[in-house]
């Protein structure tokens, strides 16, 4: 049985580690993607506020050395899902399954303005600039806000503020500088109302301005304002911008897509076409676009695959849970558990900040470098 699994994120990097540690050199699976190395979500921040550098936080594709798996970097020119095929710029690949995990592409410029005036911070290259932007900026007013949903990690937002918070004071510059949140959600975190009133606690004793049920439609970059949906105007010295999400061109062209995203069985992540899954960010299963989802849905997808080669029937379900470690400053850390259902309210608990999170954030990262990668790694 050949596995194809196009994109190496969380979910492909764990569904081609989960298949080579059950199966060994009797898996088939070509894992391809077009960039040089990994970097975690959230080692983005951890490098755009100075605690680590760039270098330190690329996990090089060429360490994924696994039984039975084989990497190719390539770009991806072409998808066939009803032939289970791909044509990259190193050739045609073939499979008996396809699992497609190529997540979310950023998009800058669909948000007039945010290229002239601002910075995005969520892809790795946009997270690195603003570390050489935040380096050099001496105060004023600084906006973090959402262009679009769905987006990515939704506390990542949160984090964000509270973090530049630290750096401000750190650097003397808190007194000289306003921060504004401005998000598309009514709380910080809607499934975890625990994590949310903590998160609003936080922001109140910090003097960081909340702003709910909000988007930042353009920015204006003579004037150095952002222009919200509804019309209000906020002006700013630095703009630090969560661009618009979207599908990757060559997914939007094969076909798969409804409404912009692959839809999937909720429970086994198959598409409408036979023996093709999908995985994570490029998905409209339900669940937030973030690794964690990803990483569970992942695992499910190669439990089934693992059941099929060995010939029984497979039992393994996706049961829409993930969790993720919150930064709150001040070196402490919280921990939301969430879980999507389809038809159900969600439903999330939350662990209060310490120091002890942070231990477990450390061996989260620690561990998946290890099993992925093979290599010994903190993430600062």
């Amino acid at each position: 049985m050949r596995v194809l699994v196009l994109g190496a994120g969380f979910g492909g990097l764990e569904l081609t580690t989960r298949l080579s540690e059950e199966l060994g050199d009797d898996a088939d699976v070509v894992l391809i993607d077009k960039a040089d190395d990994f970097v975690m979500g959230f080692s983005k921040l951890d490098v755009m506020f100075g605690r680590t550098t760039a270098d330190a936080v690329r996990h090089p594709y060429a360490d994924v050395v696994m039984p039975g798996v084989r990497f190719v970097k390539a770009d991806i020119r072409a998808i066939d899902p009803g032939g289970r095929s791909v044509e990259t710029d190193a050739g045609r690949f073939d499979a008996d399954v396809l699992v497609v995990a190529l997540g979310a592409d950023l998009d800058p410029a669909a948000t007039p303005g945010l290229l002239e005036a601002g910075h995005e911070f969520y892809t790795p290259a946009g997270a690195f600039a603003a570390a050489e932007v935040l380096d050099s900026f001496t105060g004023g007013r600084v906006i973090v806000g959402v262009t679009s949903t769905p987006f990515k990690c939704p506390p990542a937002p949160s984090e964000t503020v509270l973090m530049l918070h630290d750096f401000l004071v750190e650097r003397g510059l808190r007194d000289k500088s306003d921060i504004s949140l401005v998000m598309p959600l009514g709380s910080p975190i809607p499934p975890s109302p625990g994590a949310s009133e903590a998160l609003l606690t936080a922001f109140g004793e910090r003097g960081i301005t909340w702003s709910p049920d909000s988007l930042v439609r353009t920015l204006d970059p003579e004037r150095r304002v952002a222009v919200l949906a509804d019309g209000r105007e906020l002006p700013f010295d630095l703009f630090l911008g969560v661009p618009r999400h979207r599908v990757p061109a060559v997914v939007a062209e094969s076909g798969m897509c409804v409404d912009g995203w692959i839809p999937v069985d909720p429970l086994t992540l198959e598409t409408k076409f036979p023996d093709v899954y999908a995985v994570g960010d490029v998905t409209s299963v339900g669940t937030p676009k973030a690794g964690v989802f990803s990483e569970r849905q992942a695992r499910a997808v190669a439990d089934r695959l693992i059941a099929r080669h060995r010939r029984v029937a497979p039992e393994a379900t996706y049961d829409g849970t993930g969790l993720c470690f919150v930064e709150f400053g001040d070196d402490r850390i919280g921990r939301v558990e969430v879980t999507f259902r389809s038809g159900e309210t969600p439903v999330g608990t939350f662990d209060a900040p310490s120091q002890e999170m942070r231990e477990r954030k450390a061996h989260f990262g620690a561990s998946r470098a290890k099993r992925w990668f093979g290599t010994d790694w903190t993430n600062h």
